[in-house]
């Protein structure tokens, strides 16, 4: 293991993110909101730390091999999520302990959307930009910006892009080359937040929460500038943008670049785990209107369910409403289609569109097969044939993935939070969805220090898809 290389990568990374502070301390220029020392102060120590892993290492020159390349996306993470904590411990108003800033701060990187605040619409304009802005960085992932920069650094980032994203089909790349694609995907992600930003800016939003809420709606995040969500501003046509735009950034944004590149629609419509996902998402809000019917519940606005079901199903987490006060069935639907997730290749969370497809197919292979034990029946996705391999892979990974749910469940359970709370709550964390219900239905600063560690990790074991973070745990990866 080349410790040096993994520092100076680590510094790279500490140096680029001191620099985006300079965007809260603009705002806070901007607004006066005389919160600029925070920033400036909180910069210096990141960029300090930067330095100091940086410089005795700059000189190292060699490609990194597939372990390092693991503990290096989980490092970053990890650590990011650390130092991205200092502001919300250093600012004036909030003064966080250091697990409600962890808490706080993984959120935003793992764009996860649960939070400890309780009073956003008093914070200074400066702390709720950065909010929104750790979810922005954190959407595509800092590790895929840094594939854009490293190599010119001397530093290869295959290892990095094959442990960053662990999809079923993770080798299909925009171009040969790593930064190429990564330089792509940023291109069609800063796109998506400018034309998203303008969006809402021209449905009533002022420019500022136009911006803040572009951020975390494209990063699928849930962060918002006002405690209650989207549903400060009740305006439909806000709510039919964010829907808009938590759909697209819910596909996978491969896609998006061949759209733009090709200009052909067909490159949705072919795509087999998209027409999953929308059909999908027809079916939830189905199951909900009928359940409404059979119910009579009246009170609940038909606005309101699709917002919330395409919100919960793209693991965005905005609400626009208490939907808290509804119906038993429909709380516990939601939850379990956050699950579900988005699409591979999306900034959003949950199992993925791709895997539950496989899933089912593999379910219908192992039905056919009792009946015709001797046939040969293979797997396809998009026309092509699915590897034994990846078979394996995602039936291990939706092992896992459960198995890691209840563990986690019944170790929140038993430290002494409420069933409700720990078996939700957990859910939201994994998904990185965000809102739960019990305790933390509103936020999450009612939870003890030990339930907050523990969901700020289920956070980042959700964000790195549950293989990339739990192999380095294991005495296999540090034997040799």
């Amino acid at each position: 293991m080349n410790y040096s290389l993994i520092k100076k990568i680590l510094g790279i990374m500490l140096m680029m993110f001191s620099v985006t502070l300079i965007f809260p301390m603009i705002i806070s220029l901007i607004y006066q909101d005389n919160n600029l020392a925070t920033f400036i102060l909180s910069s210096l120590i990141i960029l300090f730390f930067g330095l100091f892993f940086y410089l005795p290492n700059k000189n190292i020159q060699h490609d990194i091999n597939i372990r390092e390349g693991f503990l290096i996306v989980v490092l970053f993470w990890v650590v990011l999520s650390i130092f991205g904590s200092i502001p919300f411990m250093i600012d004036p108003q909030l003064s966080l302990s250091f697990s409600d800033a962890l808490f706080e701060s993984t959120s935003g990187w793992t764009t996860t959307g649960a939070t400890i605040i309780s009073n956003l619409d008093d914070l200074s304009y400066s702390i709720l930009i950065y909010r929104q802005e750790l979810q922005w960085l954190g959407g595509m992932g800092i590790v895929i910006l840094a594939l854009a920069i490293l190599p010119m650094l001397g530093v290869g980032g295959m290892q990095l892009y094959k442990a960053e994203t662990t999809g079923p089909i993770k080798d299909n790349k925009i171009s040969p080359r790593i930064a190429e694609t990564a330089k792509n995907l940023w291109s069609v992600y800063i796109g998506l937040t400018v034309l998203c930003a303008v969006s809402y800016y021209a449905v009533g939003m002022n420019i500022f929460d136009a911006i803040a809420h572009s951020f975390s709606t494209i990063a699928i995040g849930g962060f918002s500038t006002h405690s209650q969500s989207i549903g400060y501003f009740n305006n439909y046509l806000i709510e039919i943008i964010c829907i808009v735009f938590m759909l697209l950034s819910a596909i996978n944004f491969v896609l998006h670049y061949m759209f733009l590149k090709n200009r052909d629609i067909k490159i949705y419509k072919n795509d087999g785990e998209v027409s999953a996902y929308l059909f999908l998402i027809i079916f939830i809000i189905l199951v909900l209107l009928v359940f409404l019917y059979i119910s009579e519940s009246k009170n609940i606005n038909l606005r309101h369910i699709i917002f919330q079901a395409v919100s919960f199903i793209t693991t965005s987490g905005f609400t626009s409403t208490n939907y808290t006060v509804w119906p038993s069935f429909i709380l516990t639907f939601l939850i379990i289609i956050s699950f579900v997730g988005a699409c591979t290749g999306s900034t959003g969370g949950g199992i993925k569109i791709m895997r539950i497809v496989l899933l089912f197919k593999l379910a219908k292979k192992e039905l056919m097969k009792i009946l015709h034990p001797s046939a040969e029946i293979p797997i396809k996705l998009n026309e092509k044939i699915v590897s034994e391999d990846v078979s394996t892979t995602v039936w291990s990974f939706f092992v896992l993935y459960l198995f890691s749910y209840f563990i986690i469940s019944l170790i929140l359970f038993a430290s002494g939070t409420d069933f409700l709370t720990a078996f939700s709550a957990t859910a939201a964390c994994l998904n990185n969805l965000g809102p739960a219900l019990g305790v933390a239905s509103d936020n999450y600063s009612l939870m003890n220090d030990f339930s907050k560690y523990l969901l700020s990790f289920t956070m980042l074991l959700g964000r790195l898809e549950i293989f990339t973070l739990l192999i380095i745990l294991t005495p296999y990866f540090w034997k040799y």
